[in-house]
């Protein structure tokens, strides 16, 4: 394949990457139209998104401290990696596809919530958070 070739076939496939994220996301925006917002539902998605955050912070400090045998990882670059865990169109999906009979509403909802969190609050402040010195 020649260079232009390889360009258009990459362009193609990012177009295409696009577009399923955005009908994903008018599918969960359509779904939580049907879903009725309560206290515990907001509460259970704190304490959720607050856990993963943890997890993703762990699953960074473990393979770190193997590491840090042979280099040094700072705290700042530790904090860098567990604030850039962004989640997206791939839990939407998952969450969609839990059947009915299985508290799918509230799954939906948990998810959404830590998804948008990620992206608007996590891919928003990541920049000023590398751009800080420690």
């Amino acid at each position: 394949m020649s260079d232009t070739t390889k360009e258009y076939i990459d362009k193609f496939w990012e177009l295409l990457d696009e577009i399923l994220n955005a009908i994903l996301f008018v599918l969960i925006g359509l779904e939580l139209v049907i879903i009725p917002i309560e206290n515990r539902i907001i509460f259970l998605s704190s304490v959720l998104l607050l856990l993963s955050l943890l997890a993703r912070y762990i699953s960074i400090l473990v393979p770190s401290l193997l590491i840090s045998l042979r280099e040094k990882i700072s705290q700042n670059t530790m904090m860098i990696l567990t604030w850039g865990g962004l989640r997206g169109g791939i839990s939407i999906a998952l969450a969609l596809s839990i059947p009915s009979g299985m508290n799918k509403e509230i799954w939906v909802m948990v998810t959404y919530v830590i998804v948008c969190f990620s992206i608007l609050v996590q891919g928003l402040t990541i920049g000023k958070l590398a751009g800080r010195k420690i």
